[in-house]
């Protein structure tokens, strides 16, 4: 099975980027990347020493429920492009990334939950993907909460 590491949709990027608030109703902190360890979630790059950078809540989900976790990401203040692919992204190279699968109705798929050595991030990403009660991966910083990525199937082709 082929995996997809996809980052935050663009339209979502684009009006926190814009000032608009956060999954607790904040604005946006401000900050300038030190160029170590502030992954933007959109282009799945590191900010660039010295940029701008929003740093705010975020829930990957579309509505608040008891499974709608809520965690600390960093964005490029200013536009950049969407990453993603069937490539590890840079940004994932942290230790201890915690995988969970959820099913379409964005709910904890038993089981499915667990701490991974990064190197074998991917192949258990597609362990997971391969059940079809799974419909996503997400991945998150054992160690912070934070929310790097989520990780679909990948295209037929």
């Amino acid at each position: 099975m082929t995996i997809r590491f996809t980052p935050l949709p663009t339209a979502t990027v684009r009006a926190l980027q814009a000032g608009g608030p956060d999954a607790h109703g904040q604005l946006p902190e401000r900050a300038l990347s030190d160029g170590a360890g502030t992954p933007c979630r959109h282009c799945l790059a590191h900010v660039p020493q010295g940029a701008g950078m929003p740093i705010l809540a975020h829930r990957p989900f579309p509505a608040p429920q008891p499974y709608a976790e809520t965690g600390p990401i960093f964005l490029c203040a200013d536009p950049c492009a969407p990453g993603g692919g069937p490539d590890l992204s840079a940004i994932l190279i942290a230790p201890d990334p915690l995988l969970r699968g959820y099913s379409a109705d964005d709910r904890i798929v038993y089981g499915t939950g667990g701490v991974v050595p990064t190197p074998a991030l991917a192949a258990q990403a597609a362990d997971l993907l391969a059940d079809p009660a799974v419909a996503y991966v997400h991945v998150r910083s054992a160690r912070n909460g934070c929310y790097p990525c989520r990780i679909d199937r990948g295209q037929a082709g």
